[in-house]
């Protein structure tokens, strides 16, 4: 027999009650490893770190269960209903895979948070575009999502290889520098 898969919520402002509900939808699929840190973003009031081991592509949602996965993202807006307009919330969700592929929400009003979470898995059917190794730089082990407000969708932020780092502005893929980052 295999051994269970493990995935990782690390959290801060976040409550008990809060993390009890997501640990049950994850806890079906996955053993659930949580872990409570200090506040390290003086932005934002509540931050939730998932680190799911298993790669963001289709099959994921049909082995998850798409039904689980919308309970998932219903918690997520919960969480920011409960906390708000003023009081800003953080997820960062993270995919294994190669590359690694992380989503970054962190949009302040509660409708533009409410449509990133809803949006994520439509991005599956745009990464063989995004991933296309004509068009993304060589080596890359993680691509950064990060949700447009403006746009009204996700769009790709940033991608790190193992020794440099780029972002995505306008429609290509510039090196950020070591003296870009201070």
């Amino acid at each position: 027999m295999s051994e269970p898969l493990k995935t990782k919520l690390t959290y801060y402002g976040i409550s008990p009650w809060e993390i009890e509900v997501l640990y049950g939808f994850l806890n079906s699929r996955f053993t659930v490893l949580e872990e409570m840190i200090e506040s390290n973003d003086e932005n934002f009031v509540s931050f939730l770190n998932i680190d799911i081991p298993l790669e963001f592509n289709e099959a994921f949602f049909k082995w998850f269960d798409f039904k689980r996965w919308e309970k998932v993202k219903d918690a997520l807006k919960e969480y920011k209903r409960r906390r708000g307009s003023r009081n800003p919330l953080k997820i960062k969700i993270n995919f294994t895979g190669n590359p690694k592929i992380v989503f970054i929400i962190d949009v302040i009003e509660r409708e533009w948070f409410n449509n990133a979470v809803e949006k994520i898995d439509f991005v599956v059917e745009l990464l063989p575009h995004h991933l296309d190794p004509q068009k993304i730089p060589k080596d890359i082990v993680e691509v950064n999502y990060k949700f447009d407000a403006e746009s009204i969708r996700w769009r790709l932020d940033k991608s790190k290889s193992k020794e440099k780092e780029f972002s995505f502005r306008g429609d290509v893929w510039k090196e950020i520098k070591k003296e870009d980052k201070q």
